[in-house]
C-alpha cells in the first residue's frame, strides 16, 4: 500500500451530484486531481418522490449546495491550492458562505494539524462551460419550495442528547406539526426518536470509501464542521417532504470558542454557532427556496437555561445521552450511554446537578462524577482555570463556574470532592460577578425564531 502525500495534491474537484427521485438516492462526487472518484451516497427515505416546476427545481439547488457543504469531509484530506466546481456554476454569495464554512468549520482541525487556512480556501464564481447547457435561472431569489406555507410543518433534528429532546417538547406544547430527524445508524438516536411518539424520518450516509483508505495511507484528518453538513442534509429532506421549517437544538455558547494561547479563539463547534445559522439561513431563502425557514430553537438561551428546562423532563432519563463516544464512527463506544470521563459527560453532569435531585442524576449517570477526585482536570477546563475550554459541544467557562458556585450552596452537593475543591481553591480567585446564575438564564435577542413561537417560547422558558 502506497503512502498518500496531501502536498503533491494541486486541486480538490466538485465533479458532479445527482438525485434519483425514484429510490430517494443522492449521489456525491469528488476527486483530487486525475485520482479515483469519491463518492458519497445519501438515502432520502419516502421514495419515489414526484418532483416538478418549482419543487423539483428547489430540491435540485438544495442538491447542489449539499454537494458543495459535504465536500468538506474530502476536501481536508489534503487542503490543495486549488478548488474546481465542474458542473456548475455558483455565485459571488455563495462562495463567499462556503469559505466561511471550509475557514471557520476547519479551525480545530487546522490548529491541531499545524495548518493556516485563513485566506488559502478560494472558492471559483462562475465560468462553468455548462451554463449555457443547462437553461437555469441565474437568480433563485424568491422561488418558493412547494411545501404548504398555510400549515407549518417542522423538521426538527434529534441528535440523542437533551438539547433536541427539550425542543421538540418544545415545539410539541407550542402545538407545532414536526417530525424528528436523524443521519445516520445510531441505535441510541433511534431509540430516543422512538420515545418522542413522533413522526421519525432516518436518512442514511455513507461516506466514501476511497476517503477511509485515503486516510490510513496518511491524509490529513481532523474535526469538520458536521452540523453545518447536517442541516444541508436536511433543508434537501425538507423540501423533498414538503416541511417548510428545519429546526436545530443549538445554544448561545456554541457561539463561543476556546481561547488558545498564541493562536486565538478556535471554535469546535462553529457550525452550531449564530454566525452559521444567520448566513446559512438567509442564503437557503436567497438561493434555494424563499418558504424554507431555518433556525435554532434554543439559540436565545444559555447552556444552564436549556438544563433547567429539561430537568422538568424525566421522560427521557433512560434514554438520552450527550457522550459523543456513542456516536463515532469508528474505534470504541462505551459499554454504558454514559462514559463519565469526557468532557460532555462533565459538562452535562455537572449542568443538569443545580436543577436535578441528585439521586436521579446518579441513576442517570450510575455515579457521582463530581466526588472522583482525579476527575479534576476536566472539571477545570469547563471552568476554564488552568485549562482552556475542551474542544467539544460544552457550555461556556462561565456557565460551569456558575452552576458549581450553585453547588458548593447545596446541601446535598457541598461535601463531594470537586465541589470542596471548588470553594476551597477556586472560588476564592473568581470575582463574584464571575460566578453568578441570572444573567446566564436571560434569553438573548440574537436567534431566527419565528415571532409568534418566540412568544409562546419564551413564556415556557421563564416559567
Amino acid at each position: 500500500m502506497t503512502d498518500f502525500d496531501p502536498g503533491a495534491v494541486r486541486a480538490f474537484r466538485f465533479l458532479d451530484c445527482r438525485f434519483d427521485a425514484n429510490t430517494g438516492e443522492a449521489s456525491l462526487d469528488y476527486a483530487f486531481d486525475d485520482g479515483p472518484v469519491m463518492t458519497e451516497v445519501l438515502r432520502f427515505p419516502g421514495a419515489p418522490f414526484a418532483l416538478d416546476g418549482d419543487r423539483a427545481a428547489a430540491v435540485q439547488r438544495a442538491l447542489r449546495l449539499l454537494h458543495l457543504v459535504a465536500g468538506v469531509s474530502y476536501y481536508k484530506a489534503a487542503v490543495p491550492p486549488e478548488i474546481r466546481i465542474e458542473g456548475y456554476d455558483i455565485d459571488a454569495g455563495t462562495a463567499a458562505l462556503l469559505t466561511s464554512v471550509y475557514e471557520n468549520g476547519l479551525g480545530e482541525f487546522a490548529y491541531r494539524n499545524g495548518l493556516s487556512l485563513r485566506g488559502k480556501i478560494r472558492f471559483p464564481v462562475g465560468n462553468s462551460r455548462l451554463k449555457a447547457l443547462l437553461q437555469e435561472p441565474t437568480d433563485p431569489v424568491g422561488a418558493p419550495s412547494g411545501a404548504n406555507a398555510s400549515a407549518p410543518r417542522a423538521l426538527v433534528a434529534i441528535g440523542g442528547g437533551k438539547d433536541s429532546l427539550v425542543s421538540i417538547e418544545a415545539l410539541r406544547a407550542a402545538g407545532v406539526e414536526q417530525t424528528v430527524v436523524w443521519v445516520g445508524g445510531s441505535p441510541l438516536i433511534a431509540a430516543c426518536a422512538a420515545r418522542t411518539g413522533l413522526p421519525t424520518m432516518n436518512i442514511g450516509r455513507a461516506l466514501s470509501p476511497v476517503l477511509f483508505d485515503l486516510n490510513r495511507r496518511g491524509a490529513l484528518n481532523g474535526h469538520i464542521p458536521v452540523t453545518a453538513v447536517n442541516s444541508a442534509i436536511l433543508a434537501l429532506a425538507a423540501l423533498l417532504h414538503g416541511h417548510d421549517q428545519v429546526v436545530f437544538s443549538n445554544e448561545r455558547s456554541a457561539s463561543y470558542g476556546s481561547l488558545i494561547p498564541g493562536t486565538g479563539e478556535v471554535n469546535h463547534q462553529w457550525s452550531k454557532g449564530w454566525e452559521f445559522e444567520r448566513d446559512f439561513a438567509a442564503h437557503l431563502r436567497s438561493h434555494v427556496a424563499a418558504d424554507l425557514r431555518y433556525y435554532s430553537l434554543l439559540r436565545p438561551f444559555s447552556e444552564l437555561a436549556v438544563a433547567r428546562q429539561f430537568a422538568r423532563i424525566d421522560h427521557y432519563d433512560a434514554y438520552f445521552s450527550s457522550c459523543n463516544r456513542n456516536f463515532h464512527l469508528l474505534g470504541e463506544r462505551p459499554a454504558q450511554r454514559w462514559c463519565g470521563v469526557c468532557p460532555k459527560c462533565h459538562f452535562v453532569f455537572l449542568a443538569l446537578a443545580p436543577f436535578m435531585p441528585k439521586p436521579r442524576l446518579m441513576g442517570i449517570f450510575g455515579r457521582n462524577l463530581l466526588d472522583e477526585a482525579d476527575q479534576a482536570p476536566g472539571f477545570d477546563a469547563l471552568m476554564e482555570y488552568r485549562d482552556h475550554k475542551p474542544f467539544e459541544c460544552v457550555g461556556e467557562g462561565r456557565e460551569s463556574r456558575a452552576a458549581m458556585e450553585l453547588l458548593a450552596s447545596s446541601a446535598a452537593w457541598r461535601e463531594d470532592a470537586l465541589v470542596k475543591r471548588y470553594a476551597r481553591e477556586i472560588r476564592p480567585q473568581l470575582d463574584p460577578a464571575d460566578r453568578g446564575l441570572a444573567s446566564l438564564l436571560e434569553p438573548s435577542d440574537d436567534h431566527g425564531i419565528p415571532d409568534a413561537l418566540w412568544e409562546r417560547l419564551r413564556a415556557n422558558f421563564g416559567a
